[in-house]
């Protein structure tokens, strides 16, 4: 009788990935690094272990959207005051803090319990073309499909 494997959280190799945002579809980006976070992309994956790789992600500010989603995505708030809900276009986010646009999107395809906060802070996000990872000599990831 065969069993199936559960990976055990020792047994986890980790890489690091760093990804150009620059002109990349903000949708489509989103879910290949959510899926790569979770460690999908291996053949030892076990969904209750976190299984996934570091991605750095660069130039966030430059990522591209379709359509008119820049004036109509809206992004809601709300202050704690009765009211008080705040909504901010697309297009504002991007020129106050562009690495919000790719954490949002990204934290919401994670799992929504301790596992996927846990996967979310091996995600680092930078607006300009720099990062401070250098030391762990991460590697160019491409999406072909993008």
């Amino acid at each position: 009788m065969r069993t199936t494997h559960i990976t055990k959280p020792q047994e986890v190799q980790r890489k690091w990935h760093v990804v150009d945002a620059e002109g990349q579809l903000l949708g489509r980006l989103s879910s290949q690094i959510a899926h790569i976070l979770r460690g999908k992309h291996k053949p030892d994956f076990s969904p209750s272990v976190d299984c996934g790789d570091y991605v750095i992600i660069v130039n966030a500010d430059k990522v591209r959207v379709t359509g008119k989603k820049m004036d109509q995505k809206v992004y809601v708030r709300h202050t704690g005051w009765i009211g008080h809900r705040k909504e901010t276009k697309l297009k504002d986010v991007l020129k106050r803090k562009p690495e919000y646009v790719l954490t949002h999107a990204i934290k919401g395809m994670l799992p929504k319990n301790n596992l996927g906060r846990k996967m979310f802070t091996k995600l680092h996000v930078y607006a300009g073309p720099t990062h401070k990872h250098e030391a762990q000599k991460p590697e160019v990831l491409t999406f072909d499909n993008l």
